[in-house]
């Protein structure tokens, strides 16, 4: 299994490919790659049974997918919780790290780590990590350019992205803000959103806006 495959499997999954249909324009947007780069993972992905795909409509997991996929997103998130919470590593700086470890984790360690964090359910950027059983919650995987003009949302996670994280918080946009979605600029533009929590108005580019998850606010 290459470096490249597994990001595409944590990339499905981060998408909501357990439950339902990812399309590859999704997938292209998050990992930052062309379209074209994407059908051809995916072909591969297909070749080796970790995914099923519907024209015209999205590939999500099959069982084989889910299974390593869930063990590498928990590899990958327990060393960012480490990194973050014993070291002082900063949020944008994890992710590259994390993927070096992870290659070279142990479920020994893997197990003491997560044992000496108290078991954490999510990463520091609001991703959900498996525990040993593979029992989870299910994130949210409505993005905020999904939302609409006028809605009130409270900001979920993060996809996972060094820049993207840097570019988070140059502009004060935190997990657990409340957010209500001015509007959506035509032709792929920002989404402009007033952050309730901070009592400031932000614009967020319309490819970070595909990045940031949200959930609705509980009248």
């Amino acid at each position: 299994m290459t470096p490249k495959k597994e990001d595409y499997l944590k990339i499905i999954f981060e998408l909501g490919g357990t439950k339902s249909k990812v399309t590859n324009k999704r997938i292209a947007i998050s990992l930052d790659i062309a379209a074209g780069s994407v059908t051809e993972m995916i072909n591969k992905l297909l070749e080796e049974g970790l995914v099923s795909h519907e024209p015209y409509s999205g590939v999500f997991l099959t069982d084989k997918g889910v299974k390593l996929a869930e063990m590498l997103v928990r590899k990958h998130r327990i060393w960012e919780s480490f990194l973050v919470n014993a070291l002082g590593y900063s949020l944008p700086d994890v992710d590259k790290e994390a993927e070096v470890l992870e290659h070279v984790t142990s479920d020994k360690l893997l197990n003491a780590l997560d044992k000496k964090l108290g078991h954490p359910t999510h990463c520091p950027h609001g991703g959900v990590i498996p525990d040993t059983h593979g029992h989870y919650k299910e994130d949210s995987h409505t993005v905020l350019n999904d939302a609409e003009d006028g809605e009130k949302v409270i900001v979920d996670r993060f996809i996972d992205n060094h820049d993207l994280l840097t570019y988070l918080g140059d502009i004060q946009l935190d997990i657990g803000d409340e957010l209500e979605v001015i509007k959506h600029s035509p032709f792929e533009g920002p989404v402009t959103v007033k952050n309730i929590t901070d009592k400031q108005e932000i614009v967020i580019s319309y490819k970070a806006s595909h990045y940031v998850f949200i959930k609705k606010v509980e009248e």
